[in-house]
């Protein structure tokens, strides 16, 4: 099921297990100004969420934005053949199936310029790419950060403390290892900072509505350790 985050974003999410952790995966929905609708990191679309996706708009856009969130953007890509696929860096090897897609760079779609700005992290094995919502304020991230108050299964819980994530938001210290070099990491996550975000539609746990800036900023503190 939809639902609003701010105006013209919406998020849906859909239970999903790794490895045993219950981390669950959001979609982000955002309607650009010439009306279609941008779906970053698809979740499985099922009979009532198309519907639901349909009423908002065509589709115009699918993004899989790193090389972790892409497991159901071949199965978007069918059900609206003629949206443009978006994928990260590497991941045509990966996903031969999606090689045709356009690969995410600093260089945004010429359908999203001036609304969202692509912003890739490098120096990580993940090859994400984060956006940010300027209309309203919101980065859209998958891997960059987690917001789990708890969770009901007790390894997601442990996953949670030993990460240092437990009940606030941050980056597991768990993913701390797909930073390989941290000076390109710092310079993305200090561009990132750098844009007037406040709110948070992320992939693993709840969205955060404000303070997201400064969540982003605690959770890289370590990168200038």
């Amino acid at each position: 099921m939809l639902n609003a985050l701010a105006k013209g974003v919406w998020v849906a999410w859909a239970p999903q297990s790794f490895y045993g952790l219950q981390l669950g995966a959001r979609m982000t929905v955002v309607r650009l100004g010439d009306g279609t609708l941008f779906l970053h990191s698809p979740i499985a679309i099922d009979e009532a969420l198309k519907a639901e996706i349909d009423a908002l708009g065509d589709v115009g856009h699918i993004v899989a934005p790193n090389l972790f969130h892409h497991l159901h953007a071949g199965s978007a890509a069918e059900h609206y053949p003629r949206a443009k696929l978006h994928i990260a860096p590497g991941l045509a090897k990966k996903r031969p199936d999606l090689a045709a897609g356009a690969v995410l760079s600093a260089t945004a779609d010429p359908s999203w310029r001036g609304e969202i700005e692509s912003m890739p992290i490098e120096g990580t094995i993940l090859h994400e790419t984060a956006f940010v919502h300027h209309p309203t304020g919101t980065l859209i991230c998958s891997d960059l950060i987690e917001n789990f108050e708890t969770s009901d299964t007790w390894l997601t819980r442990a996953y949670l403390k030993i990460g240092g994530i437990y009940g606030k938001p941050g980056l597991s210290r768990a993913l701390r290892i797909a930073f390989r070099d941290k000076k390109a990491a710092r310079r993305s996550i200090d561009a990132i900072l750098a844009r007037p975000f406040d709110r948070i539609s992320l992939a693993h746990g709840d969205p955060i509505t404000s303070g997201g800036n400064e969540a982003v900023r605690a959770s890289y503190a370590w990168l200038r350790a």
